[in-house]
């Protein structure tokens, strides 16, 4: 069987999975499930890009997840005026003044002499700076949390169309990537790591917590959407007449026609990033990406800059998770920080790049759709599958009772079962690197 011939047979099966799907369960479901799909795809290409190209082991995927989630509030919510007018401006001056804090004391350090006056010179900047920062932070924050907290109590967003927040929630994340990069991308693979997670912990605490941001735990609902809203089709009278002409119930159609579009909006983003993708592996810049990576030390000794190249793909790849972050908080219609999870938004992704194929674009999105869809249906198929073994068993035998409550961990145990398939089996994954 030809390369070819074989990819043709994955994604085949990925298609009959999803039409088996809506055959069985609902057209709807089945949708839900392709949407997330191309979403899940889209991280693990962003993943792909970090470690199958350059070897980066970064285990800090939800935060820049979370950051593209940031930047739809920020982008496509009103602004709420009164918070403004409360304390919106000292809560700019604040973080300007932050910023100059640590503007001035990377100024310090550059031009003073090494030594003691060196030191104390940063101290003095840092510690004068941060209290300067808290008094004008603190009470600006205040004042715009107490503005209407049950509905609002946050600065809001720039009021812009949703779909330009997806860019920016790649540039947001991106911009994060280059300041962790600068400080982390010098350690060794497993201190990265640690660094990586760290971090993204750090961001999600930050999202919980500082609620003129973006309401915290309160959440943000009611984002701006791409698509129509279901209950403006069902009044068009055009549609209503479209979806009984096709047999359909205008309630059903409504919603497949929104998810459908949803559908076509992520196909079109995830099509664009693999063909950029694709173009960067075969140029000279991904076999330099490769060459760095299989051995650093003759890299370097052929005079390339590892640590530079290094931070290169980092933000690339991690603005294409922020990417992602952005598509999925629109298509959800809320921001909602407590969910965001390092096993969800990190150590799934992983698997889908194990699995489909590190160092394969296609292989990654292969992985993207083939796990997330045994994420979703493995626990109802788990529960069918309990049921039927347990169909001649007395109800309240302890046996049935305990089988049947396992099936809630179907998913961890199939997600375990099928990494270690692969690693047997297929240790370059379903669609290895050429």
């Amino acid at each position: 069987m030809t390369d070819t011939t074989r990819n043709f047979v994955y994604f085949g099966f990925i298609a009959a999975l999803l039409i088996g799907t809506g055959i069985i369960t609902s057209w709807n479901l089945a949708i839900t499930i392709l949407n997330f799909g191309l979403i899940s795809a889209i991280m693990a290409l962003g993943v792909n890009l970090q470690w199958g190209f350059a070897g980066l082991f970064n285990v800090g995927i939800m935060g820049f997840v979370a950051l593209g989630g940031l930047a739809t509030v920020l982008i496509s919510m009103p602004p709420v005026g009164e918070a403004w007018a409360a304390g919106g401006l000292r809560v700019i001056l604040a973080l300007i003044l932050g910023a100059a804090t640590i503007v001035g004391a990377i100024l310090a350090y550059n031009a003073l002499p090494k030594g003691r006056m060196r030191t104390l010179g940063m101290i003095v900047i840092l510690v004068a700076g941060f209290f300067i920062y808290r008094a004008v932070f603190d009470g600006g924050v205040q004042a715009v949390e107490a503005v209407n907290p049950a509905n609002a109590g946050y600065l809001g967003g720039l009021g812009l169309p949703v779909l330009l927040a997806w860019p920016v929630g790649g540039l947001l994340a991106a911009g994060a990537a280059w300041i962790i990069g600068k400080t982390a991308l010098g350690l060794r693979s497993d201190y990265l790591a640690i660094a990586t997670l760290g971090i993204a912990e750090i961001i999600i605490a930050i999202l919980k917590n500082e609620d003129w941001l973006a309401r915290g735990v309160k959440n943000v609902v009611g984002l701006p959407r791409p698509a129509p809203y279901e209950i403006n089709l069902q009044n068009s009278e055009t549609f209503v007449e479209r979806a009984t002409s096709l047999g359909i119930d205008p309630v059903t159609a409504s919603t497949l026609w929104v998810k459908a579009i949803y559908a076509g909006l992520f196909t079109v983003v995830l099509l664009i990033l693999f063909i950029l993708a694709q173009r960067a592996l075969h140029s000279p810049w991904g076999r330099m990406m490769r060459a760095i990576r299989d051995n650093e030390v003759a890299a370097e000794a052929m005079g390339k800059d590892v640590t530079a190249r290094h931070l290169q793909i980092f933000v690339l790849g991690s603005a294409i998770c922020g990417i992602a972050g952005a598509m999925m908080t629109t298509l959800d219609g809320q921001l909602t920080p407590g969910t965001y999870q390092p096993l969800r938004f990190t150590f799934l992704v992983w698997v889908m790049v194990i699995v489909g194929g590190s160092g394969n674009n296609l292989g990654a999105v292969l992985g993207g759709f083939l796990i997330w869809w045994l994420w979703v249906m493995v626990e109802p198929i788990g529960l069918w599958v309990m049921q039927v073994v347990t169909s001649g068993m007395a109800d309240g035998f302890w046996l049935r009772e305990h089988l049947l409550d396992s099936a809630a961990h179907m998913r961890l145990l199939t997600m375990g079962i099928v990494l270690l398939l692969v690693l047997r089996f297929s240790p370059r994954g379903l669609i290895p690197e050429k």
